[in-house]
């Protein structure tokens, strides 16, 4: 048996299309969004994002939202 290598492309052209059939495209797009990196430092944004908020502020901030729903 010979196996030939295909481009990374087509072989990522192939799987697109094999999932998007066999799960359909939004579960595809689900799927591979896992595998996906994010960008920026969350670290450090959430450093800045609470920079001035307690743990009490935030319990409640997280209570009064859960009341909403």
């Amino acid at each position: 048996m010979t196996l030939e290598t295909k481009p990374l492309a087509e072989i990522t052209h192939d799987a697109f299309r094999a999932l998007s059939r066999e799960i359909g495209i939004v579960n595809t797009i689900r799927f591979i969004n896992q595998f996906t990196t994010g960008h920026g430092n969350y670290t450090q944004e959430r450093k800045e994002l609470f920079a001035e908020m307690t743990l009490t502020d935030m319990i409640s901030s997280i209570k009064k939202k859960n009341r909403k729903k």
